[in-house]
């Protein structure tokens, strides 16, 4: 009586143990499947190569001949991706006069641009050896005060922002300055950095308060709700799996764009670095 317990019991394990393994091959399967059917993403961050609002801003000379010659460098080792898809900063009521210049552009790859922007220098040159016909932007303007800490009364954090904002954070200034168009990109796309710009943006605005208000905190969610507004004009273009979707931004949106797709079930990011060589 004892041995058939005892072959009845392994009997009842070895089929539980055989179930859960089915059921982890199924769900293997299931995310596998998933993961091959997400659309690609090549998601860079840029500097702004021409004139800007933004509060931060590069000093780059976008008509300079080297400088051109290098942002087509990079668009023909970012053209081995593969897109069918651009996407740039620029707001989607003028998707439409972005599109009669772009394919203008294609037509004459020398004609001259008032104020070229990244969009037009790499993302324009990028679509056209790729073959790309689609191009949008998504961008989406809020205004939020980001001057908000010298019209706040002192606040006893406001020793941990200010200490922060003197951090540079990890890219050298020295190096970025001297760096070629190349290597500030390869910068601008280093995780670290793209995490410090979210901080820096956002994050570290809660810290500055007064008493029983959170006007940090405000300021801080308009910058989460601005780009998660972007994030939903992407999310109206019409794509299909078979898309590559190049975007090309400032780095603190791709900073954003990067926690949002991380998690996303629609969009698989691919590795920026496999290009930036």
């Amino acid at each position: 009586m004892k041995n058939v317990l005892t072959i009845l019991l392994v009997t009842i394990l070895f089929s539980c143990s055989n179930n859960e393994k089915i059921k982890e091959g199924i769900g293997q399967v299931e995310t596998q499947s998933i993961d091959e059917n997400k659309i690609k993403v090549l998601n860079m961050a840029t500097f702004h190569m021409g004139f800007t609002n933004d509060a931060n801003s590069v000093e780059y000379d976008e008509r300079n001949l080297k400088n051109k010659k290098e942002i087509h460098s990079i668009a023909k080792l970012l053209s081995a991706f593969k897109p069918t898809v651009i996407i740039l900063e620029s707001s989607p009521e003028y998707n439409e006069k972005l599109q009669k210049e772009y394919k203008e552009y294609k037509n004459n790859p020398k004609m001259e641009f008032k104020n070229p922007s990244e969009g037009e220098l790499l993302g324009y040159e990028l679509g056209r050896i790729s073959n790309v016909n689609r191009i949008y932007g998504i961008d989406h303007k809020m205004g939020y005060n980001y001057r908000l800490i010298d019209s706040l009364a002192k606040s006893k954090n406001e020793k941990i922002y200010l200490d922060f904002m003197d951090y540079y954070g990890p890219i050298s200034e020295t190096k970025y300055e001297n760096g070629n168009t190349l290597e500030k990109l390869k910068m601008e796309n280093k995780p670290e950095y793209l995490d410090y710009l979210i901080a820096y943006n956002a994050d570290i605005m809660t810290h500055i308060s007064t008493k029983n208000k959170f006007e940090g905190a405000d300021v801080a969610a308009k910058y989460y709700q601005r780009n998660l507004r972007m994030y939903s004009n992407l999310n109206k273009i019409s794509l299909t799996q078979n898309d590559r979707v190049f975007i090309l931004m400032g780095s603190s949106h791709i900073a954003f764009f990067r926690d949002f797709m991380r998690r996303s079930p629609k969009y698989n990011m691919v590795d920026v670095f496999e290009y930036l060589k």
